[in-house]
């Protein structure tokens, strides 16, 4: 089973590949994100039957996007994929889940997915 995780708006969006079967699913995270993503991928699994050892890989939206939804998405999913010692890739574009299924069965694996802003970063002087 494939995860695909877009975090990439206050819109979270995952898709579950069992085989040929594919889920969607969202959640209006907003400001949530970093308090209830565990929970809400836990429960999408339950409601599936699965567990987290039945994921085989992830593949994530890695951006463009918000700053801290890419940041807090990209976190959990290395962090899963790092602890149940599986494939992770990071893709962009309108084909990114695709494309990330793609790479995952033909064997990629890139350990960590950083997250693609497409600017600078804008960081703010201190006012003191």
């Amino acid at each position: 089973m494939i995860l695909l995780l877009d975090s990439s708006t206050p819109l979270c969006r995952l898709t579950v590949v069992d085989g040929e079967q594919r889920h969607d699913y969202e959640w209006q995270a907003d400001r949530q994100l970093a308090k209830g993503l565990l929970g809400w991928l836990n429960d999408r699994l339950g409601e599936q039957g699965k567990t987290w050892q039945d994921i085989t890989g992830i593949g994530v939206m890695q951006g463009p996007g918000s700053f801290t939804g890419l940041r807090i998405g990209l976190t959990v999913m290395n962090t899963l994929a790092d602890s149940l010692r599986i494939p992770i890739v990071g893709t962009q574009g309108e084909n990114w889940r695709d494309d990330a299924i793609s790479e995952l069965l033909s064997g990629h694996n890139q350990q960590i997915v950083l997250p693609y802003y497409d600017r600078d970063a804008n960081i703010t002087t201190p006012r003191k």
